[in-house]
């Protein structure tokens, strides 16, 4: 009989074992929810739960001890600095499992394992997003009005300096149409004056 040996042995060697739950914990703090089986679930919430507390003390023996079960700088320091201080006030029950469904190859019962506060922080993250996506989506609106006032400005600009070219244009035409008849009248004044000259 198996008296006094804690913990399930999943049919592995204790390398594998040892992998296997490693890998399920890493995963549960990078996402902070994760669907595996029941039994899974339960050795993986004693390990997690254990963590966590040592993330509550904070102190550089409990970074090297977490170290040792999660070997990733970037999920200790997750674990430290995000995750161990939502639970400050609470001594213990960190995380819940909540049986989902029966797997569909080997019908093995499945469930979720997650942590106490997930659904806050979802809608937190959700409602963060959705601030971000009408931010940018006012971003955006004031982008394209001030491109189609800028669109716009040029032509009416044009337009100005389409009347002022033809006001040019005109007041040429009337100058060179002035010097072409003042020649004509000097040159009929002229002859005038040579004609009355000649009759003298």
């Amino acid at each position: 009989m198996r008296h006094n040996v804690a913990g399930r042995l999943f049919g592995r060697t204790a390398n594998q074992r040892k992998a296997l739950l490693r890998g399920l914990v890493a995963s549960l703090i990078e996402h902070q929810r994760i669907e595996t089986t029941v039994a899974k679930a339960k050795e993986t919430r004693k390990i997690a739960e254990r963590l966590i507390t040592l993330g509550k003390r904070g102190d550089l023996h409990a970074k090297r001890l977490v170290m040792e079960k999660v070997p990733n700088r970037e999920l200790v320091v997750k674990l430290f600095d995000e995750i161990a201080p939502r639970f400050a006030d609470r001594n213990g029950g960190y995380l819940r499992i909540i049986p989902t469904r029966q797997r569909v190859n080997d019908r093995a019962p499945l469930a979720v394992l997650e942590f106490v506060d997930f659904e806050e922080i979802r809608d937190k993250a959700a409602a963060g997003k959705k601030g971000k996506k009408k931010a940018a989506a006012k971003a955006e609106t004031t982008e394209k009005a001030e491109k189609t006032e800028k669109a716009e400005k040029p032509k009416k600009v044009t337009a100005k300096a389409e009347k002022a070219t033809k006001t040019k244009a005109a007041a040429k035409t009337e100058k060179s149409e002035k010097a072409k008849k003042a020649p004509k009248s000097e040159k009929a004044a002229k002859a005038t004056k040579t004609k009355k000259a000649e009759k003298e």
